[in-house]
């Protein structure tokens, strides 16, 4: 069974995270939570807590399939301010694993810290002006090797069923549950 981190800083983006929770989870990806923080109780972007599974300091050394990092202002900006969080996204990169951002997370986390490396992405905004190590492509999501970005919560059902489908290697079971929902993807 594939395995996923989702990196939860306090501030971060609820509905990014948990939507691309429930979707990954009902096509059975295994997710683990991890809370980039001192604790497991992280605070979203709208002030509702929420209590990861671990702490990226009990994982830090933990290789998943996939390592999503949702987005929000601050949750974004805590993201990339963490060593722990960079030296962990760099380490599953160089292993050729799924790195999958949303929002602003590819501008700040990965365009802030050099980890496009020249790869296509999207972010929100007008945060890819900042970024000089990728190439913005406006889409809603951007696949360019390992690198899968979402450009916004709107976006998020979309994102999160390209990440399953690449993950299940498999866009047939992804779609047979897009349809369940009722959405069209």
């Amino acid at each position: 069974m594939k395995k996923v981190a989702v990196l939860l800083a306090p501030g971060f983006e609820e509905a990014e995270a948990i939507v691309t929770i429930d979707i990954l989870r009902r096509l059975h990806i295994e997710v683990e939570i991890v809370a980039c923080a001192e604790s497991r109780a992280v605070v979203s972007y709208h002030d509702i807590p929420m209590v990861a599974d671990t702490t990226l300091a009990e994982r830090a050394e933990v290789r998943y399939d996939a390592v999503v990092l949702p987005g929000g202002p601050a949750g974004s900006v805590n993201l990339a301010a963490n060593k722990a969080v960079i030296a962990f996204v760099a380490a599953h990169d160089a292993a050729g694993k799924l790195i999958c951002p949303i929002c602003s997370a590819a501008a700040r986390i990965l365009g802030g810290n050099g980890l496009l490396k020249g790869r296509r992405y999207v972010c929100s905004g007008d945060l890819w002006q900042t970024v000089t190590d990728g190439e913005y492509v406006d889409a809603p999501v951007v696949e360019d090797g390992n690198l899968i970005s979402g450009k916004g919560l709107g976006h998020v059902f979309d994102f999160a069923f390209t990440v399953a489908a690449r993950l299940l290697g498999d866009e047939a079971p992804v779609r047979d549950h897009a349809d369940h929902i009722y959405y069209r993807w």
